[in-house]
């Protein structure tokens, strides 16, 4: 999952309704169910996180190794290859970049230049030629960053920023109004990528974002040069970004050097809910020197085609992503990142499902691809370079389940839907989970829900208009109370997401993997079989691209 994707599924348990909707678990379902191994899944997970794969970093010899284990399956499983040219595999071009200690940011006052260290000062969100700022240029502080007429809220509205660097603070005005930037819950416009568009879109040649305490109180300096110690990976046909980078504090106090406020008194603003915008009198040059290359990397697709002659020709598209970080900074002499529940679990759970479901007793009435996406750490990029590409039309597939993740706490009776609001696979996902005797749950107030959705591949098959839905477990568990679930699940997020240590090595309930597995092939299956796809709810976004889709035939 991606870095900003991961939050607290805690959630809180709803009734379960019944609806007069067609059957999900029929008895060839049910059988699917009880096929499904965990010894066979972790097998699986087990050589996708193993060293050798090197933390399959995007284009990595592991990452190779990686597609090529995928693709190995998919043929002993008997699928069809799916990508161009009768292969399993569909390759896409991607630009990679790192910066080097050369780089120079400078900053100037009335009095003298003050050179800052990466690493040490500053860091980048995006690399490469195109940051270059030869001359020094303005500095001016927006606050937040934040253009959002529905909130009538606007820190650029008395302030020019043509040809000048923004400096932004992360995260938006506090509020415990749920009418004003959606109270206690984050919206899109605490986003640092959302921020840097503001900012060009208002003139801008480049942004820095300075960590709001109250914000980002859970991570030190370390945190974030860990976070941004791997590789800015692009696609090629991406437009060029401008200089966005973020600033440590005690760095950034330079940044006010003589201004009408310091950065003290920006802290006081934001304290006393009276956030300001002003230009700051220093300015600044970047001359970046970086590491660069071209690649490619790819996909791993394999179709397993429908039993029934008149429903063949639609498609469930099921995903998972195989990447991972790679091989990064080391933390307590090991340096392979992995990620085993991030997501070579999820990659294993759909080749137990094509295990299941390839048997022609059990294959479901429409036709399935199987999906292993990659680059997904680094922007969601290998599912939307698939939906610019589909190998099956858009338009006949009726849905998405995206797998990131499995159960690794204890059994659960109840499941949580990501997603669901936005379509009636709502319906799909109550019918079984009454049949299974279930409830269906929702995060409750407390928790942020902005990349709950928008924080993995799912989002990209959303936009190109599929109904999709990523399935997590809820906190009922059956031997372990919702509190210390909850202590677990924040456990595993501090110790082990995006680490070293989410490996094969750390515990897991082998039962947990086993239920939340087949209640996906259950799910996948019954989705396959409807003759009710899911659509749209009218007036969701991602309707308009459902009937783009529709209307090119694409």
């Amino acid at each position: 999952m991606h870095r900003f994707a991961f939050i607290v599924f805690l959630c809180l348990p709803a009734l379960t309704f019944a609806t007069a909707q067609q059957r999900m678990l029929t008895p060839p379902v049910r059988k699917a169910m009880e096929r499904f191994s965990a010894d066979s899944l972790w097998r699986h997970a087990a050589v996708l996180a193993d060293d050798r794969m090197e933390g399959r970093g995007t284009g990595s010899a592991g990452e190779r190794r990686a597609a090529a284990y995928l693709a190995g399956e998919l043929e002993r499983l008997g699928l069809q290859p799916a990508g161009p040219d009768g292969s399993f595999l569909q390759p896409f071009p991607l630009h990679g970049s790192r910066p080097l200690p050369a780089s120079r940011l400078t900053l100037s006052t009335a009095t003298r230049e003050i050179e800052l260290r990466l690493g040490n000062d500053y860091l980048l969100f995006k690399t490469g030629a195109q940051t270059f700022i030869p001359l020094p240029l303005r500095l001016v502080f927006v606050g937040y960053g934040i253009v959002a007429p529905e909130y009538d809220y606007n820190d650029y509205q008395y302030i020019d920023v043509t040809d000048a660097i923004v400096v932004f603070l992360s995260g938006e005005p506090e509020s415990a109004d749920g009418d004003f930037f959606a109270g206690r819950r984050r919206t899109v416009y605490s986003i640092p990528e959302m921020k840097q568009r503001i900012a060009f879109s208002r003139g801008a040649r480049g942004s820095i974002l300075l960590p709001l305490p109250r914000v980002d109180a859970s991570y030190d300096w370390e945190d974030w040069r860990q976070i941004f110690a791997f590789e800015d990976v692009s696609s090629p046909i991406t437009v060029p970004s401008h200089l966005s980078a973020l600033m440590r504090l005690e760095a950034a106090a330079m940044l006010f050097d003589n201004s009408v406020f310091s950065l003290e008194d920006v802290l006081r603003m934001d304290a006393e809910h009276r956030i300001r915008s002003f230009p700051l009198r220093t300015r600044l040059r970047f001359s970046g020197e970086f590491r660069e290359r071209d690649f490619l990397s790819a996909n791993v697709a394999g179709l397993l085609p429908g039993s029934d002659p008149l429903l063949r020709d639609s498609y469930v598209l099921v995903s998972a992503h195989y990447d991972h970080l790679g091989i990064g900074p080391a933390v307590r002499g090991d340096s392979i990142y992995n990620g085993l529940v991030d997501n070579a679990l999820g990659c294993a759970a759909l080749l137990e499902m094509a295990r299941i479901l390839s048997d022609p007793a059990l294959r479901p009435r429409r036709s399935l691809l199987f999906l292993f996406v990659a680059a997904e750490e680094k922007g969601l990029l290998g599912s939307q370079y698939y939906c610019t590409r589909p190998l099956v039309p858009l338009h006949k597939t009726i849905a998405n389940l995206n797998v990131d993740g499995l159960a690794i706490i204890d059994v659960f009776d109840d499941v949580v839907g990501i997603g669901s609001e936005f379509s009636t696979i709502d319906r799909h996902l109550h019918t079984l989970a009454g049949e299974l005797a279930k409830t269906v749950s929702t995060l409750p107030e407390d928790f942020d829900l902005l990349e709950a959705f928008a924080g993995s591949d799912q989002i990209a098959f959303a936009q190109a208009g599929v109904p999709s839905l990523l399935v997590m477990e809820g906190t009922a568990y059956r031997n372990v109370g919702p509190e210390d679930g909850y202590a677990q699940f924040l456990a595993w997020g501090r110790e082990r997401y995006h680490t070293p240590f989410d490996d094969p090595g750390q515990p897991v309930n082998h039962e947990a993997l086993r239920q939340h597995g087949a209640l996906l092939c259950a799910f996948l299956a019954g989705l396959a079989n409807t003759y009710e796809p899911p659509q749209w709810i009218p007036g969701s976004k991602y309707v308009n691209a459902r009937l783009q889709s529709l209307a090119e035939e694409r």
